[in-house]
C-alpha cells in the first residue's frame, strides 16, 4: 500500500511500512525512512508504484488549462476527490488525482487553500486583481531584467541615471532599479563602486569619493540657509600691543596671534588673541543652528567646506592692519624661568600688525637658530622672547607627563596645481616635521590659553566642553578633567572658534565668566547641568570623526595620484609593525601580507605593483630589507 501526502506544502508518494492510530512510517524511493501524521495523507493507492505516480502526476500537471479549471469548479469549497471524479467524468486514477490536486495547489491565484485536499475558487473581482498584480509582477521581471543586461554590457539604462548617484549612500533596496544594479554587479563581479565608474556615473574615482561624502553629510549642498548677521561696531577697549599672527599660507580663518610686551625686570606680559566670533553669535540664533549643524570646517587637500559663512568669518578674522574684537588672555611670566605670576581675560579691539605665514621665514630655522642670539631671524624681537617662553611651557608640560613629547615623525601638507575636482590637478607634498619651531611655539600657547580658559570656567562654576586624557582614554566632558597625554589639569578647546563649534561654545562661555565674575552662572548660555551640551558632545564626536574619515580618504587618494604623477617604481618605507609598512615621503600606509616578520622602524624597499583609485590600495611587495641602520635620514623616492 502507498499514500499520497502533503508534507510543508510538498506532495509527496512513499510505501507504507507500518501504521499507528495516528501516524504512519513510510519508506521514499531512495530507502529513507519517515514517520508521517494520517491527517497529511490525501489519498491511498495500489498502483503504479510512488515514483512511478508523482512522474505521470507532474506531467499531466502541466497539461490542464488552469483557467477552465477555475470555470468548471463551483463558486464553493471542493474536495479535490469530489471534483476529479467531476472534472473527469469517471473514477478518477490515482495519477489523475494526484495531478488535479498539484494543478489546483499550484495556482493560489485561482484556487485559495482551504485545508486539507480542499480548495474555493477565487472570486472573479479578486481574481481580476491577482491576475494584474502577475501580469505587473511578468513585466517587472523582464524589465529588471533587460536593465541588468544593458548594465552588464556597460550601458547606464536612462531610467537608472537619476537614481543610480543614491546607490551609493541611500539605496532603496526594494526598488527594481536597485535589484537590476545588483544582478548586474554580482554577473560582472563588480562591487557596487567600480560598477558605478564603469557605468559612467561619475567620470572618475574623485568625483565618487567626494560625492560619497556630500550625499551623506551635505544632501542639500554645501551653500549657507538665509541668516540674520548684522556686523557691529563693537565698541571695546584697544588693546596697546603688537601682535601677529602666524599660520600657513592658505589660511583664510585668521583666528588667532600672538604678543610680547617687555615689563620690569624680568618680566613679559605674553597676549594670546582669539577671534570673537561668539560676540555675534548667541545661542540658537540662525548662525548658532548653521554652525552648529556643520560642527567644524571640512579640511581636504586644495578645498574646504567651512563652518561659517565668508562673510562672517571676514568680519571676525584678525587680518592685519584692522580693527577685530578679540578675547585676550595675558599672562606674566618671568622670562628666564616661564614662573606664570599673573593673568588675566580681556575682551578688547586687536589691530594686528602682520598677518606672517611660514613662508616669510627661513624654511631651515631649527631650534639651534633661535636659541642662537648672534644668528639673525625674521621679525626677532617678537619671535626670539616668544620662542623662549614657549620652551619653559613645554619643560613644565613635559615634568607633568613625567616624559618628553616626541616629534620625530613628518606630516605633508598637499599643494595643488589646478581644480580640487579635477583628478589631472598636479598635487605637492611638502614635508613638515612636528618638530618645526614656529609651530610647537604656536602650540604651546594654544594650550596655555586652553588650559587657563578651561581653569576659568572652572572656578566660575560654568559647564564648558572638555577635553580629558586619562588611563590612556581620551574623551570629551563637561565639567574639568586632566589631560595627562597634553600635560595640563585641565584643556577645552577654545582658539579655533571660527572653525570649530565646540570652540565657539567654549567662547560663549568664556565671554560670561571674564565679564561677570561670580554672577556669570546667571547670565551664561549654558547652566550647570545643561543637558544641551551632552547633545553637543555627541553630534561633535560623530561629525567630526566623519570629517576626519573623508580629509583621510582624500589626502589618500592626492597621495596615490602624486605616485602615478611621478611614475614611481619604488619608494622607500619604514615598518610600523607587523606586515604593516609607512611610506617615507608620503603619508600612506600599506600592508603587505607576505611579507617576512621585520623589526620595528627597520627602513625597506618597496617594488609598486598597482595603483587603486578607488578602493584607495597601493599594491607592493618587499623588494629589499638590506637597510642601512644607521641612516635616519628617508631615502627618497625613486622616479621610473
Amino acid at each position: 500500500m502507498h499514500v499520497f501526502y502533503e508534507d510543508s506544502g510538498q506532495f509527496k508518494a512513499e510505501k507504507v511500512l507500518s501504521r499507528a492510530t495516528s501516524t504512519l512510517q513510510v519508506e521514499a524511493a531512495s530507502g529513507r525512512r519517515s514517520k508521517i501524521r494520517a491527517a497529511n495523507v490525501l489519498f491511498e493507492f495500489d498502483a503504479p508504484a510512488p515514483a512511478e505516480l508523482m512522474t505521470q502526476a507532474q506531467a499531466q500537471q502541466e497539461a490542464f488549462d488552469i483557467p477552465f479549471l477555475w470555470e468548471c469548479a463551483p463558486q464553493e469549497d471542493i474536495e479535490v476527490a469530489t471534483f476529479a471524479e467531476d472534472y473527469f467524468g469517471e473514477t478518477p486514477t490515482p495519477v489523475q488525482k494526484a495531478a488535479l490536486v498539484m494543478a489546483l495547489h499550484s495556482a493560489p491565484a485561482y484556487f485559495h487553500r482551504r485545508g486539507k485536499g480542499r480548495y474555493r475558487p477565487a472570486p472573479p473581482d479578486i481574481l481580476e486583481a491577482a491576475l494584474a498584480a502577475i501580469k505587473k509582477k511578468e513585466a517587472q521581471a523582464q524589465q529588471q531584467e533587460a536593465w541588468t543586461t544593458q548594465m552588464i554590457e556597460g550601458r547606464l539604462p536612462p531610467e537608472l541615471a537619476e537614481v543610480a548617484p543614491g546607490f551609493l549612500t541611500r539605496p532603496d533596496k526594494n526598488s527594481l532599479e536597485w535589484k537590476a544594479f545588483e544582478a548586474a554587479g554580482r554577473a560582472c563581479n563588480l562591487n557596487h563602486e567600480a560598477l558605478l565608474l564603469k557605468l559612467g556615473v561619475w567620470p572618475h574615482a574623485l568625483a565618487l569619493h567626494q560625492s560619497r561624502f556630500l550625499a551623506a553629510w551635505f544632501p542639500r549642498g554645501t551653500g549657507f540657509p538665509d541668516y540674520q548677521f548684522k556686523p557691529d561696531s563693537h565698541d571695546l577697549p584697544q588693546a596697546d600691543v603688537t601682535a601677529y599672527s602666524l599660520d600657513d599660507s592658505n589660511t583664510t580663518e585668521i583666528d588667532d596671534a600672538l604678543s610680547i610686551t617687555p615689563l620690569d625686570g624680568d618680566r613679559v606680559r605674553v597676549g594670546v588673541h582669539i577671534a570673537v566670533p561668539a560676540l555675534a553669535i548667541e545661542r540658537d540664533s540662525d548662525l548658532d543652528r548653521i554652525a552648529r549643524q556643520r560642527m567644524a570646517t571640512v579640511y581636504v587637500p586644495g578645498d574646504k567646506i567651512p563652518m561659517l559663512p565668508y562673510a562672517v568669518i571676514e568680519h571676525f578674522s584678525l587680518l592685519a592692519g584692522t580693527w577685530r574684537p578679540a578675547l585676550s588672555l595675558y599672562i606674566e611670566m618671568a622670562l628666564s624661568s616661564g614662573e606664570v605670576l599673573d593673568q588675566e581675560t580681556r575682551l578688547e579691539s586687536l589691530c594686528v600688525r602682520q598677518n606672517l605665514h611660514h613662508t616669510d621665514f627661513d624654511p631651515d630655522l631649527d631650534a639651534a637658530t633661535l636659541d642662537d642670539a648672534t644668528q639673525p631671524v625674521a621679525h626677532e624681537a617678537w619671535l626670539r622672547p616668544l620662542w623662549q617662553v614657549s620652551r619653559h611651557l613645554a619643560h613644565q608640560r613635559d615634568l607633568t607627563r613625567g616624559k618628553p613629547e616626541t616629534h620625530d615623525r613628518v606630516d605633508f601638507m598637499f599643494a595643488l596645481d589646478g581644480s580640487p575636482d579635477d583628478p589631472n590637478a598636479v598635487v605637492e607634498l611638502i614635508p613638515r616635521k612636528r618638530n618645526a619651531p614656529l609651530d610647537l611655539l604656536v602650540a604651546e600657547f594654544m594650550i596655555l590659553a586652553n588650559n587657563a580658559w578651561g581653569g576659568l570656567l572652572d572656578e566660575r562654576g560654568l559647564p564648558g566642553i572638555y577635553r580629558s586624557s586619562q588611563a590612556g582614554r581620551v574623551r570629551m566632558t563637561t565639567h574639568a578633567l586632566p589631560h595627562d597625554t597634553i600635560g595640563v589639569p585641565q584643556y577645552v578647546w577654545s582658539t579655533s572658534p571660527l572653525r570649530r563649534y565646540v570652540d565657539l561654545v567654549n567662547q560663549q562661555q568664556i565671554i560670561a565668566a571674564a565679564q561677570h565674575g561670580v554672577s556669570a552662572r546667571l547670565v551664561a548660555p549654558f547652566k550647570p547641568r545643561d543637558a544641551e551640551l551632552f547633545g553637543i558632545i555627541s553630534s561633535f564626536d560623530t561629525q567630526y570623526a566623519a570629517w576626519r574619515d573623508h580629509q583621510n580618504t582624500l589626502e589618500r587618494y592626492w597621495t596615490l595620484r602624486w605616485i602615478q604623477q611621478h611614475e614611481l617604481k619604488t619608494v622607500r618605507a619604514v615598518v610600523i609593525r607587523d606586515k604593516l609598512f609607512r611610506l617615507l615621503d608620503a603619508p600612506l600606509v600599506t600592508r603587505i601580507g607576505q611579507a617576512p616578520e621585520l623589526p620595528r622602524g627597520q627602513q625597506v624597499t618597496l617594488d609598486i605593483l598597482a595603483v587603486n583609485e578607488l578602493t584607495l590600495e597601493l599594491e607592493c611587495r618587499l623588494a629589499s630589507d638590506d637597510v642601512d641602520q644607521s641612516s635616519s635620514a628617508p631615502a627618497p623616492c625613486t622616479p621610473s
